[in-house]
């Protein structure tokens, strides 16, 4: 018999205050916030500059025989490949950016410290929704699983 896991405790809703607002926190210089037709999106709260550092955000990496039940579903979508053998789940804001060709950031995986580090591929204004290219660089035409918007 499988030990049972911790649950968590169901808690009444935490009254915010206007200023305290009604989105999902995010790292420094970001917003997460609805992105017509796509969901939720990552959003610039500030400027950034062509090749600065947006976001370095952790993953769990996995073997890629862990993904195959997830194929059709909507966890299907958040994964991003790693090597040969794994895919990795991002932290922070990383399932979250938008795809977009082109794109105006790009990702590269940080083998050693298990990072996804996101760059802006050109200058960002704030307010501005941030993409990457699901097919890897920022510019490419590789196509993707799903009906582009």
């Amino acid at each position: 018999m499988e030990p049972e896991r911790p649950r968590a405790e169901a808690t009444p809703a935490v009254q915010l205050t206007a200023d305290q607002g009604n989105e999902p926190s995010a790292p420094p210089g970001l917003r997460i916030g609805p992105s017509p037709g796509r969901g939720r999106g990552v959003f610039a709260a500030r400027a950034f500059a062509a090749g600065e550092v947006i976001e370095r955000a952790a993953v769990l990496v996995f073997p890629r025989d862990e993904v195959r039940p997830l194929a059709g579903t909507l966890l299907d979508n958040y994964w991003f490949w790693w090597d040969d053998a794994h895919n990795a789940v991002s932290f922070g804001c990383g399932s979250l950016y938008n795809h977009d060709s082109p794109a105006n950031a790009r990702f590269v995986r940080d083998t050693v410290r298990q990072l996804i580090v996101f760059v802006a591929a050109r200058a960002i204004a704030s307010g501005e929704e941030i993409t990457i290219n699901y097919g890897g660089d920022a510019d490419g035409s590789a196509s993707v699983w799903f009906n582009v918007m």
